[in-house]
């Protein structure tokens, strides 16, 4: 059975930093595409970061050079470190595993109902001005 399970979420003040994990069983998550999610009431979900399976990581304009994704094979595990975080980074993240080519923030989003396989519950990020 395949699981993903996100934790790391909190409240944090504006300008601070988290790193979420996104904790992956049933399958080898470095031979996916695995995307975080994040979506904030009243927005639509917006893929933030995608990680292929060469470790090669997309990211949407607003979150370039504050989030990094990465991965950990040995713990099957993928991470999302946020950094410089702003109010408008407060929602719900998720972690998602896509079957897509090329492994794109912009495609995954595109074409999510057709290339998202499976998904974790979320971890909530709340950010205090």
């Amino acid at each position: 059975q395949v699981q993903l399970v996100e934790c790391g979420g909190g409240s944090v003040q504006a300008g601070g930093s988290l790193t979420l994990s996104c904790v992956v069983a049933g399958y080898t998550a470095n031979r996916h595409c695995i995307a975080w999610f994040r979506q904030a009431p009243g927005q639509e979900r917006e893929d933030v970061a995608t990680i292929d399976s060469d470790d090669v990581a997309t990211y949407i304009e607003s979150v370039k050079g504050r989030f990094t994704v990465s991965r950990d094979n040995a713990k099957n595990t993928l991470y999302l470190e946020m950094n410089r975080l702003k109010p408008e980074d407060a929602a719900m993240y998720d972690c998602e595993s896509c079957s897509v080519s090329p492994c794109d923030v912009l495609v995954v989003d595109a074409h999510q109902e057709q290339v998202l396989q499976d998904w974790g519950k979320g971890t909530q990020v709340t950010i205090s001005s």
